[in-house]
């Protein structure tokens, strides 16, 4: 049998690709406080957005929203556009517990010690 067309070049692409896992995985932490969703949830704003949190601030920036401490409670990221599909994808994975915390249900989740 015979392999398809670009299965080679696939796989010495992903073998590349293996090679720098390991640095993204130890970068990840530093990058993360940068994150648009990280910030805005961690600022606890009364009245500021929940669902898909993030992804609100890094658009509002884009669109040159003027006061994004006033509404989100945090300063957006210096490039949001950048920030964008990280916080949309950490906006989707956090999306049970916003719609949870919006409709006021207590998940009493703690962390630390």
């Amino acid at each position: 049998m015979s392999e398809p067309v670009g299965a080679n070049s696939f796989a010495r692409l992903a073998a590349k690709a293996n090679k720098f896992a390991p640095a993204l995985l130890l970068l990840a932490p530093l990058l993360l406080p940068g994150c648009a969703s990280v910030r805005v949830l961690d600022a606890a704003k009364p009245g500021a957005p929940l669902i898909y949190a993030g992804t609100r601030l890094d658009w509002y920036a884009l669109n040159g929203g003027c006061c994004p401490l006033d509404h989100f409670g945090a300063e957006a990221p210096r490039y949001p556009g950048l920030d964008l599909p990280a916080s949309a994808l950490l906006d989707t994975v956090l999306l049970p517990l916003a719609v949870a915390t919006e409709l006021g249900i207590g998940l009493q989740v703690r962390g630390g010690n």
